[in-house]
């Protein structure tokens, strides 16, 4: 199953790139008939989506690698650093649009082959939201981070070619030239603030931020699975490294239990994580035996060491699951 996922994605990574460099290609030459200062923000905007695509090809390829005694926990954080690169990169990309920009602002030139441009730059638009959407789905279907980032991306793209061609309209329309300056500005300023979301994106990633929807996707599944035995959990932990998945937390389970008994149930967990992420998690619990102050919340029927009775009901949910006590 996992192979076949890894072959997916390199596939659809592989796509990105090869339609990256046609499209880049293309873009240039659009410049190079209408001089335009929008179409070469948008040719810009191409070289980072090929140098994005070509990290990602790589970052996928090592993610993938198992273990080793160098990288116990595997090599799935370089996805976050790619995703951190290619936002690099749109920053940088953004500055020599604004530059480009800007000159075409201060000295206006006519745009020659303006109606050719306009459908070449409404056909690459086309082909990167396809590419864009295509990517985001195989990516969130198997768990990758650098294809999602690298389809945001290519879709942030799409937009911009949009709006090239709309600001090339109302040039072409008017006749105002520098307003194809003012378009490549606003393009530079929307590509910033991808870039600005792809940064804090990994940042969080690398420094193994809280993410509460998967913590919120762990405490559903736990609450549907409950028993009785198990009297109680808290400091959940969990965490992403590419596609793995690492949870940890405390159960509390009775403290007559035998150690057999103990382990079974720890067994059984382990396995509900196993099936429900597909292989992808690894679950670590340390056991607690309980003690009085749980009995007001334990509903084992039949307790020997009962000290007080039931008398009240915890739900687990994220805010519970992840408490210190």
């Amino acid at each position: 199953m996992e192979d076949r996922a890894q072959r997916t994605r390199l596939k659809a990574i592989s796509l990105s790139f090869v339609v990256g460099v046609l499209l880049m290609a293309l873009k240039f030459y659009i410049y190079h008939i209408t001089r335009s200062a929008a179409v070469l923000s948008d040719a810009l905007e191409s070289i980072v989506n090929v140098i994005a695509s070509a990290f990602a090809l790589w970052s996928i390829y090592l993610a993938a690698k198992p273990p080793d005694p160098e990288h116990p926990y595997g090599h799935g954080k370089v996805e976050y650093f790619s995703a951190g690169f290619e936002g690099a990169l749109i920053v940088v990309a953004a500055l020599g649009i604004f530059w480009s920009a800007w000159q075409q602002i201060r000295r206006p030139h006519p745009l020659p082959n303006l109606d050719l441009g306009l459908w070449l730059v409404l056909g690459t638009s086309a082909v990167n939201g396809a590419l864009g959407l295509f990517l985001i789905t195989v990516g969130r279907r198997t768990r990758s981070l650098p294809l999602v980032a690298d389809g945001k991306h290519i879709m942030t793209d799409c937009l911009s070619s949009l709006a090239v061609v709309l600001g090339l309209v109302l040039v072409k329309l008017s006749g105002w030239y520098w307003v194809d300056g003012a378009v490549a500005a606003l393009v530079g300023g929307q590509i910033l603030f991808s870039g600005r979301s792809l940064l804090k994106e990994s940042f969080a990633g690398l420094m193994d931020a809280s993410d509460p929807q998967l913590l919120e996707e762990i405490s559903h599944l736990l609450s549907r699975n409950r028993k009785n035995l198990w009297i109680d959990i808290h400091r959940l932990r969990a965490w992403r490294s590419g596609r793995h998945i690492y949870v940890d937390f405390h159960l509390i389970l009775p403290r007559y239990l035998p150690l057999v008994e103990a382990h079974r149930e720890v067994a059984e967990l382990e396995n509900l994580f196993r099936v429900h992420f597909k292989g992808a998690a690894e679950v670590f619990i340390h056991i607690d035996p309980c003690q009085d102050p749980n009995c007001p919340i334990c509903s084992v029927a039949q307790c020997a060491s009962r000290s007080h009775p039931k008398s009240q009901s915890t739900f687990w949910n994220h805010g519970h699951l992840t408490t210190r006590d």
